[in-house]
Protein backbone atom coordinates (compact mmCIF):
# COMPACT_ATOMS: atom_id res chain seq x y z
CA UNK A 1 0.00 0.00 0.00
CA UNK A 2 2.99 2.31 -0.56
CA UNK A 3 2.93 5.54 -2.53
CA UNK A 4 3.25 5.27 -6.30
CA UNK A 5 5.71 7.56 -8.10
CA UNK A 6 3.86 6.81 -11.36
CA UNK A 7 0.51 7.98 -9.99
CA UNK A 8 -1.33 10.91 -11.59
CA UNK A 9 -2.38 14.07 -9.75
CA UNK A 10 -4.94 14.06 -6.95
CA UNK A 11 -7.83 15.26 -9.13
CA UNK A 12 -7.27 12.39 -11.55
CA UNK A 13 -6.98 9.86 -8.73
CA UNK A 14 -10.29 11.03 -7.28
CA UNK A 15 -11.91 11.07 -10.72
CA UNK A 16 -10.97 7.42 -11.12
CA UNK A 17 -12.35 6.68 -7.66
CA UNK A 18 -15.61 8.37 -8.59
CA UNK A 19 -15.98 6.28 -11.76
CA UNK A 20 -15.14 3.03 -9.96
CA UNK A 21 -17.53 3.81 -7.11
CA UNK A 22 -20.32 4.78 -9.50
CA UNK A 23 -19.95 1.43 -11.28
CA UNK A 24 -19.78 -0.57 -8.04
CA UNK A 25 -22.77 1.15 -6.45
CA UNK A 26 -24.87 0.95 -9.61
CA UNK A 27 -24.12 -2.75 -9.94
CA UNK A 28 -25.00 -3.38 -6.31
CA UNK A 29 -28.34 -1.60 -6.79
CA UNK A 30 -29.17 -3.56 -9.93
CA UNK A 31 -28.43 -6.87 -8.24
CA UNK A 32 -30.37 -5.87 -5.12
CA UNK A 33 -33.47 -4.89 -7.09
CA UNK A 34 -33.24 -8.05 -9.19
CA UNK A 35 -32.86 -10.46 -6.28
CA UNK A 36 -35.73 -8.77 -4.43
CA UNK A 37 -37.98 -9.13 -7.48
CA UNK A 38 -38.53 -5.38 -7.91
CA UNK A 39 -37.23 -5.36 -11.49
CA UNK A 40 -36.85 -7.94 -14.25
CA UNK A 41 -34.18 -7.84 -16.94
CA UNK A 42 -31.20 -9.73 -18.33
CA UNK A 43 -28.22 -8.40 -16.41
CA UNK A 44 -24.47 -8.90 -16.93
CA UNK A 45 -22.52 -7.73 -13.89
CA UNK A 46 -19.20 -5.94 -14.53
CA UNK A 47 -18.02 -6.19 -10.89
CA UNK A 48 -14.29 -6.71 -10.72
CA UNK A 49 -13.62 -4.82 -13.95
CA UNK A 50 -14.14 -1.24 -12.73
CA UNK A 51 -10.51 -0.11 -12.88
CA UNK A 52 -10.24 -0.75 -16.60
CA UNK A 53 -13.04 1.63 -17.55
CA UNK A 54 -11.80 4.23 -15.08
CA UNK A 55 -8.32 3.92 -16.59
CA UNK A 56 -9.39 5.04 -20.04
CA UNK A 57 -12.38 7.09 -18.87
CA UNK A 58 -10.31 9.88 -17.37
CA UNK A 59 -8.24 10.22 -20.55
CA UNK A 60 -11.05 10.55 -23.07
CA UNK A 61 -12.65 13.81 -24.18
CA UNK A 62 -16.43 14.18 -24.49
CA UNK A 63 -16.11 14.05 -28.29
CA UNK A 64 -14.12 10.79 -28.29
CA UNK A 65 -15.96 7.56 -29.04
CA UNK A 66 -16.51 4.36 -27.10
CA UNK A 67 -17.85 1.03 -28.35
CA UNK A 68 -18.61 -1.79 -25.92
CA UNK A 69 -20.47 -5.08 -25.47
CA UNK A 70 -23.44 -6.36 -23.49
CA UNK A 71 -21.38 -6.50 -20.26
CA UNK A 72 -20.98 -2.77 -20.59
CA UNK A 73 -22.43 -0.94 -17.59
CA UNK A 74 -18.95 0.07 -16.41
CA UNK A 75 -18.08 1.44 -19.85
CA UNK A 76 -21.36 3.33 -20.13
CA UNK A 77 -20.73 5.06 -16.82
CA UNK A 78 -17.05 5.77 -17.52
CA UNK A 79 -18.01 7.56 -20.75
CA UNK A 80 -20.58 9.68 -18.95
CA UNK A 81 -23.97 8.31 -20.00
CA UNK A 82 -26.49 10.11 -17.71
CA UNK A 83 -27.78 7.90 -14.89
CA UNK A 84 -31.46 8.69 -15.41
CA UNK A 85 -31.50 7.79 -19.10
CA UNK A 86 -29.23 4.79 -18.52
CA UNK A 87 -31.41 3.27 -15.81
CA UNK A 88 -34.54 3.96 -17.83
CA UNK A 89 -33.11 2.11 -20.82
CA UNK A 90 -32.02 -0.85 -18.70
CA UNK A 91 -35.60 -1.06 -17.43
CA UNK A 92 -37.09 -0.70 -20.91
CA UNK A 93 -38.72 2.68 -20.36
CA UNK A 94 -39.59 5.27 -22.98
CA UNK A 95 -37.33 7.86 -21.31
CA UNK A 96 -34.25 5.70 -21.85
CA UNK A 97 -31.33 6.37 -24.15
CA UNK A 98 -32.98 4.31 -26.90
CA UNK A 99 -36.60 4.98 -25.91
CA UNK A 100 -36.68 1.70 -24.00
CA UNK A 101 -36.36 -0.39 -27.15
CA UNK A 102 -32.69 -1.33 -26.88
CA UNK A 103 -32.35 -2.49 -23.31
CA UNK A 104 -29.10 -3.36 -21.47
CA UNK A 105 -27.44 -5.02 -24.47
CA UNK A 106 -27.88 -2.08 -26.85
CA UNK A 107 -27.18 1.13 -24.91
CA UNK A 108 -26.38 4.02 -27.24
CA UNK A 109 -25.89 7.66 -26.26
CA UNK A 110 -24.02 9.68 -28.93
CA UNK A 111 -24.20 12.87 -26.85
CA UNK A 112 -21.80 11.23 -24.39
CA UNK A 113 -19.73 9.53 -27.09
CA UNK A 114 -21.05 6.08 -26.15
CA UNK A 115 -21.79 5.09 -29.72
CA UNK A 116 -22.63 1.40 -29.65
CA UNK A 117 -23.30 -1.43 -27.21
CA UNK A 118 -23.55 -4.69 -29.07
CA UNK A 119 -24.86 -8.07 -28.02
CA UNK A 120 -22.81 -9.93 -30.64
CA UNK A 121 -19.38 -11.01 -29.42
CA UNK A 122 -16.57 -9.12 -31.16
CA UNK A 123 -18.86 -7.21 -33.52
CA UNK A 124 -17.90 -3.87 -31.99
CA UNK A 125 -14.36 -4.11 -33.38
CA UNK A 126 -15.15 -3.38 -37.07
CA UNK A 127 -17.70 -0.78 -35.95
CA UNK A 128 -14.95 0.98 -33.98
CA UNK A 129 -12.81 1.00 -37.11
CA UNK A 130 -15.65 2.80 -38.85
CA UNK A 131 -15.53 5.56 -36.26
CA UNK A 132 -11.75 5.68 -36.65
CA UNK A 133 -12.07 6.11 -40.41
CA UNK A 134 -14.66 8.85 -39.87
CA UNK A 135 -12.23 10.72 -37.61
CA UNK A 136 -9.54 10.48 -40.28
CA UNK A 137 -11.88 11.68 -43.03
CA UNK A 138 -13.10 14.56 -40.88
CA UNK A 139 -9.54 15.55 -40.03
CA UNK A 140 -10.15 15.45 -36.28
CA UNK A 141 -8.00 13.92 -33.57
CA UNK A 142 -10.88 12.01 -32.01
CA UNK A 143 -10.03 8.59 -30.58
CA UNK A 144 -12.21 5.49 -30.41
CA UNK A 145 -11.86 2.98 -27.57
CA UNK A 146 -13.44 -0.40 -28.23
CA UNK A 147 -13.94 -2.87 -25.38
CA UNK A 148 -14.37 -6.63 -25.71
CA UNK A 149 -13.63 -9.84 -23.81
CA UNK A 150 -10.98 -12.51 -24.25
CA UNK A 151 -13.42 -14.74 -26.14
CA UNK A 152 -13.83 -12.11 -28.85
CA UNK A 153 -10.13 -12.37 -29.69
CA UNK A 154 -10.80 -15.78 -31.25
CA UNK A 155 -13.25 -14.66 -33.93
CA UNK A 156 -12.65 -13.33 -37.41
CA UNK A 157 -13.78 -9.77 -36.72
CA UNK A 158 -10.95 -9.36 -34.20
CA UNK A 159 -8.22 -10.42 -36.63
CA UNK A 160 -9.64 -8.58 -39.63
CA UNK A 161 -10.31 -5.49 -37.54
CA UNK A 162 -6.82 -5.29 -36.06
CA UNK A 163 -5.22 -5.84 -39.45
CA UNK A 164 -7.26 -3.05 -41.06
CA UNK A 165 -6.62 -0.65 -38.18
CA UNK A 166 -2.87 -1.26 -38.37
CA UNK A 167 -2.67 -0.88 -42.16
CA UNK A 168 -4.66 2.37 -42.14
CA UNK A 169 -3.21 3.65 -38.85
CA UNK A 170 -6.67 4.17 -37.41
CA UNK A 171 -7.02 6.12 -34.13
CA UNK A 172 -8.49 3.12 -32.30
CA UNK A 173 -7.49 1.58 -28.97
CA UNK A 174 -8.50 -2.07 -28.72
CA UNK A 175 -9.15 -2.93 -25.07
CA UNK A 176 -9.46 -6.61 -24.26
CA UNK A 177 -11.00 -6.78 -20.80
CA UNK A 178 -9.70 -10.25 -20.09
CA UNK A 179 -11.74 -11.55 -17.16
CA UNK A 180 -10.47 -15.10 -17.88
CA UNK A 181 -13.85 -16.48 -18.94
CA UNK A 182 -15.61 -16.41 -22.29
CA UNK A 183 -19.19 -16.86 -21.13
CA UNK A 184 -18.87 -20.24 -19.34
CA UNK A 185 -15.50 -21.30 -20.77
CA UNK A 186 -12.13 -20.68 -19.06
CA UNK A 187 -9.66 -18.91 -21.35
CA UNK A 188 -7.18 -21.81 -21.22
CA UNK A 189 -9.74 -24.08 -22.88
CA UNK A 190 -10.33 -21.84 -25.89
CA UNK A 191 -7.21 -19.74 -26.49
CA UNK A 192 -3.79 -21.00 -27.56
CA UNK A 193 -1.72 -18.03 -26.34
CA UNK A 194 -1.09 -17.09 -22.74
CA UNK A 195 -1.51 -13.37 -23.37
CA UNK A 196 -3.98 -11.84 -25.84
CA UNK A 197 -1.56 -8.94 -26.34
CA UNK A 198 0.86 -11.31 -28.13
CA UNK A 199 -1.49 -11.25 -31.10
CA UNK A 200 -0.77 -7.58 -31.78
CA UNK A 201 2.64 -8.42 -33.27
CA UNK A 202 1.00 -10.28 -36.15
CA UNK A 203 -0.59 -7.03 -37.30
CA UNK A 204 2.29 -4.65 -36.69
CA UNK A 205 0.86 -2.74 -33.75
CA UNK A 206 1.98 -2.40 -30.13
CA UNK A 207 0.47 -4.90 -27.72
CA UNK A 208 0.65 -4.58 -23.95
CA UNK A 209 -0.72 -6.56 -21.03
CA UNK A 210 -1.54 -4.66 -17.85
CA UNK A 211 -2.93 -5.60 -14.48
CA UNK A 212 -6.48 -4.38 -14.98
CA UNK A 213 -7.03 -4.35 -11.21
CA UNK A 214 -4.28 -1.77 -10.71
CA UNK A 215 -5.84 1.64 -11.41
CA UNK A 216 -2.54 3.51 -11.68
CA UNK A 217 -0.91 0.99 -14.03
CA UNK A 218 -4.07 0.85 -16.15
CA UNK A 219 -4.25 4.66 -16.27
CA UNK A 220 -0.64 4.79 -17.50
CA UNK A 221 -1.05 2.20 -20.24
CA UNK A 222 -4.38 3.59 -21.44
CA UNK A 223 -2.97 7.11 -21.50
CA UNK A 224 -0.06 6.05 -23.70
CA UNK A 225 -2.31 4.17 -26.11
CA UNK A 226 -4.82 7.01 -26.38
CA UNK A 227 -2.08 9.62 -26.87
CA UNK A 228 -0.54 7.48 -29.61
CA UNK A 229 -3.86 7.19 -31.42
CA UNK A 230 -4.59 10.91 -31.07
CA UNK A 231 -1.20 11.78 -32.54
CA UNK A 232 -1.97 9.78 -35.69
CA UNK A 233 0.45 6.97 -34.85
CA UNK A 234 -2.13 4.22 -35.11
CA UNK A 235 -3.81 1.62 -32.92
CA UNK A 236 -2.74 -0.30 -29.82
CA UNK A 237 -4.00 -3.58 -28.39
CA UNK A 238 -4.30 -3.37 -24.60
CA UNK A 239 -5.02 -6.54 -22.67
CA UNK A 240 -6.23 -5.64 -19.19
CA UNK A 241 -6.20 -8.76 -17.01
CA UNK A 242 -8.94 -8.85 -14.42
CA UNK A 243 -11.54 -11.19 -12.92
CA UNK A 244 -15.29 -11.38 -13.25
CA UNK A 245 -16.77 -11.62 -9.75
CA UNK A 246 -20.07 -13.10 -10.87
CA UNK A 247 -21.32 -15.50 -13.51
CA UNK A 248 -21.86 -14.81 -17.17
CA UNK A 249 -25.25 -13.30 -16.35
CA UNK A 250 -27.51 -12.84 -13.35
CA UNK A 251 -28.76 -16.23 -12.19
CA UNK A 252 -25.71 -18.14 -13.43
CA UNK A 253 -24.86 -20.96 -10.98
CA UNK A 254 -21.12 -20.32 -11.61
CA UNK A 255 -20.31 -24.05 -11.31
CA UNK A 256 -17.58 -23.68 -13.95
CA UNK A 257 -15.69 -21.10 -11.84
CA UNK A 258 -13.04 -22.26 -9.38
CA UNK A 259 -14.43 -21.41 -5.94
CA UNK A 260 -11.05 -20.66 -4.33
CA UNK A 261 -9.96 -18.53 -7.29
CA UNK A 262 -13.18 -16.53 -7.16
CA UNK A 263 -12.97 -16.13 -3.39
CA UNK A 264 -9.41 -14.79 -3.63
CA UNK A 265 -10.39 -12.36 -6.40
CA UNK A 266 -13.31 -10.96 -4.42
CA UNK A 267 -11.18 -10.58 -1.30
CA UNK A 268 -8.80 -8.50 -3.42
CA UNK A 269 -11.65 -6.28 -4.65
CA UNK A 270 -9.83 -3.57 -6.66
CA UNK A 271 -12.32 -0.84 -5.75
CA UNK A 272 -11.93 -1.51 -2.03
CA UNK A 273 -8.14 -1.76 -2.26
CA UNK A 274 -7.93 1.47 -4.24
CA UNK A 275 -10.04 3.25 -1.65
CA UNK A 276 -7.70 2.01 1.10
CA UNK A 277 -4.67 3.09 -0.91
CA UNK A 278 -6.02 6.63 -1.37
CA UNK A 279 -6.54 6.93 2.38
CA UNK A 280 -3.22 5.35 3.36
CA UNK A 281 -1.22 7.71 1.16
CA UNK A 282 -3.04 10.91 2.03
CA UNK A 283 -4.69 11.49 -1.33
CA UNK A 284 -8.06 11.87 0.35
CA UNK A 285 -9.69 11.74 3.77
CA UNK A 286 -12.46 9.38 4.81
CA UNK A 287 -14.80 12.36 4.65
CA UNK A 288 -13.75 13.15 1.06
CA UNK A 289 -14.44 9.62 -0.16
CA UNK A 290 -17.63 9.20 1.86
CA UNK A 291 -18.97 12.42 0.36
CA UNK A 292 -18.28 11.16 -3.17
CA UNK A 293 -20.08 7.91 -2.37
CA UNK A 294 -23.03 9.74 -0.83
CA UNK A 295 -23.43 11.95 -3.90
CA UNK A 296 -23.36 8.87 -6.15
CA UNK A 297 -25.88 7.03 -3.98
CA UNK A 298 -28.26 10.00 -4.10
CA UNK A 299 -27.91 10.18 -7.88
CA UNK A 300 -28.67 6.46 -8.18
CA UNK A 301 -31.72 6.87 -5.92
CA UNK A 302 -32.94 9.61 -8.24
CA UNK A 303 -32.25 7.57 -11.37
CA UNK A 304 -34.06 4.50 -10.04
CA UNK A 305 -37.10 6.57 -9.09
CA UNK A 306 -37.06 8.29 -12.48
CA UNK A 307 -36.85 4.99 -14.34
CA UNK A 308 -39.47 3.19 -12.25
CA UNK A 309 -41.93 6.05 -12.75
CA UNK A 310 -41.31 6.33 -16.48
CA UNK A 311 -43.74 4.76 -18.99
CA UNK A 312 -43.01 1.83 -21.24
CA UNK A 313 -42.73 2.58 -24.98
CA UNK A 314 -46.02 3.16 -26.75
CA UNK A 315 -47.09 0.66 -29.41
CA UNK A 316 -46.95 3.52 -31.92
CA UNK A 317 -43.16 3.45 -31.52
CA UNK A 318 -42.93 -0.11 -32.85
CA UNK A 319 -41.54 0.82 -36.26
CA UNK A 320 -39.82 4.10 -35.32
CA UNK A 321 -36.05 3.90 -35.85
CA UNK A 322 -36.54 0.56 -37.64
CA UNK A 323 -37.70 1.58 -41.11
CA UNK A 324 -37.13 4.86 -42.93
CA UNK A 325 -40.87 5.10 -43.42
CA UNK A 326 -43.41 2.80 -41.79
CA UNK A 327 -45.63 0.95 -44.26
CA UNK A 328 -49.35 1.50 -43.74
Amino acid sequence: MSERPDAPDRDTLLAMFEIQSRIKLCDERFRSLLTSGQIQLIYYSPRGQECISAGWGVHLRPDDYVVTIYRGLHDHLAKGVPLRELWAEFLGRATGTCKGKGGPMHITHPASGLMVTTGIVGSGIPIANGFGIASQLDGTDQVTVVNFGDGASNIGAFHEGLNMAAVWKLPVVFVCQNNLYGEHTPMAMSTGVEFISERAAAYGMPGVTVNGNDPVATWTVMGEAIARARAGEGPTLVEARTYRFYGHLMGDAMEYMDKDERKAAMEADPVVLYREWLLANGHASEGDLAEIEEVITAAIDDAVEFAMNSPFPDAAELYTDVYAEAQQ
